[in-house]
């Protein structure tokens, strides 16, 4: 069986959990990791006597991604409810909106793969809209039974929907990532995905070339990039192998079981008539005027589009290292600090250095100790200081990595004073290097000859030596000039 024979059509829809402090429609907190319970009120469970009320900060934050992805926000909106039984959603009906929602179209430009074999792709969205969340049914310690938690009951959600535009799980990730990261630069959600912040259902279908669409299953509630690649494959492959051993694929709602690495059957898939959707009489519609979009508009943070363009013209990167470093919104404030510190007139030249500093060093030493870019022991100052040691010859670049050891301990306030304190400064002088190129020469005649003999290895040998000799201090490109000279004097 060869995938190459099928086209594969992927869909998602993203529940973003919007991160307001009380619920979209009470005033109960959204707090993560209360006891069971406790965080949800009469408005929450619809009981007789209570009326949902707006939450104004919750429409403030659909705008705010509507405007992220150019999408068109709309000025009337509907909400619906939503009817379906499920033991964590007492009322019987979930409040969502259903045929006018508040965030319509937009587009999201993802970067699928690495390296030359990377590409740029355009996923459409759909719609973007508000809704509550249901509660939670727990199955672990009750003795052979179910409890459940109705704190998330309530809390504010925003699910996106994209355009089945994707054609593999890698494309899927990537989008997953590239809206992961869009939430949380404009502020609208923390974006953890193991509380729940942020999940994802993928749609999955696959057709022969020309063929009409094909039957689609969904994959619900996908909590990690590596879920939702390891379930879109398998369920890819398992569709495949369906439909050429003569089965006919039904549609369908699926779980990934991360421990099999297998999809399993949860329902039948519904249509929207099963849900009996009609206008909420509780809600009047959602207006939204255009002075009100225009005050979100001027408050919104530079996007990492506008801002990897900038990082282009202005600084001369390339867009590979644009991309880096507009990943995350962390990621981007501690380049652009530490580029403010090298002052404009050295903003050109340190750029380069410092987005590989940043996307190098800093962030393997990050990965490692599992920590996050904001909580960094290296200021952007400090590196902002490091990088300028390094282009003004003051260090070289083995010499940069003990003093950013240092600065990471904690050994010094800055670049400077661990330079001063350690005597890590580069020697420049010729007359200080050249003794020191004459031993090494006058130990090691079979490298001398060797590279008299038009071995370059060996010419790499004897620069090492010189380097080691003066326990790093040596100006490199010093070391490579003399050495040359007195090789073929």
């Amino acid at each position: 069986m060869s995938r190459s024979n099928w086209e594969v059509v992927i869909g998602l829809e993203t529940h973003t959990q919007l991160n307001t402090a009380s619920k979209i429609f009470s005033g109960s907190s959204t707090a993560f990791g209360a006891a069971p319970n406790v965080q949800a009120s009469a408005v929450d469970l619809a009981l007789p006597g209570v009326l949902p009320v707006m939450n104004r900060a919750a429409v403030e934050r659909a705008i705010r991604f509507g405007l992220a992805i150019g999408a068109t926000v709309a000025p009337r909106s509907v909400f619906a409810r939503k009817n379906y039984f499920y033991p964590d959603l007492p009322k019987g009906y979930q409040i969502s909106q259903y045929e006018l929602p508040v965030v319509q179209g937009g587009t999201l430009t993802i970067r699928v793969g690495e390296g030359d074999k990377a590409y740029e792709k355009v996923v459409r969205l759909t719609r973007a809209h508000l809704e509550e969340d249901a509660g939670k049914s727990l199955h672990e310690d009750f003795h052979g039974m179910s409890g459940i938690d109705l704190n998330r009951a309530g809390t504010p959600l925003l699910e996106i929907v994209s355009e089945p535009d994707m054609s593999s799980s890698a494309e899927a990730v990537a989008y997953a990532r590239a809206l992961h990261a869009l939430v949380r630069w404009v502020d609208i959600c923390d974006g953890n995905m193991q509380e729940g912040s942020f999940r994802c259902d993928a749609n999955v279908s696959v057709r022969r070339p020309g063929e009409p669409l094909g039957t689609r299953r969904e994959i619900k509630n996908l909590n990690s990039f590596r879920f939702l690649q390891q379930a879109i494959d398998y369920e890819i492959q398992w569709q495949i192998e369906q439909i050429e051993d003569g089965h006919k694929i039904q549609q369908a709602t699926v779980l990934f079981d991360p421990d099999t690495g297998e999809t399993r059957m949860m329902r039948s898939k519904e249509d929207a008539h099963d849900y009996r959707y009609f206008p909420d009489p509780d809600l009047p519609p959602l207006v939204i005027a255009a002075e009100w979009v225009d005050e979100v508009r001027r408050a919104m943070p530079e996007l990492p589009a506008a801002l990897a363009a900038r990082l282009q013209s202005d600084c001369g990167l390339s867009a590979y290292d644009a991309a880096g470093l507009t990943a995350s919104r962390e990621t981007a404030q501690y380049f652009t600090d530490a580029l403010a510190v090298a002052g404009a007139g050295q903003a050109t030249q340190l750029a380069k250095p410092l987005a590989n500093w940043v996307m190098g060093e800093l962030a393997a030493r990050l990965n490692r100790e599992e920590r996050d870019i904001a909580h960094s022991p290296v200021s952007p100052a400090q590196l902002a200081g490091l990088v300028a040691r390094i282009a003004d010859n003051t260090i070289s670049n083995s010499i940069a990595k003990k003093v950013f050891d240092a600065l990471w301990n904690g050994e010094g306030r800055d670049a400077d004073a661990i330079i001063e304190a350690q005597g890590l400064k580069q020697v420049t002088d010729a007359s200080a290097i050249e003794p020191i190129i004459d031993e090494v020469l006058a130990a090691n005649p079979k490298s001398v000859e060797e590279y008299r003999a038009g071995k370059e290895k060996a010419f790499n040998a004897l620069v090492g030596q010189v380097m080691k000799a003066s326990r790093g201090k040596a100006s490199p490109a010093q070391v490579n000039e003399l050495l040359k000279k007195k090789l073929e004097g």
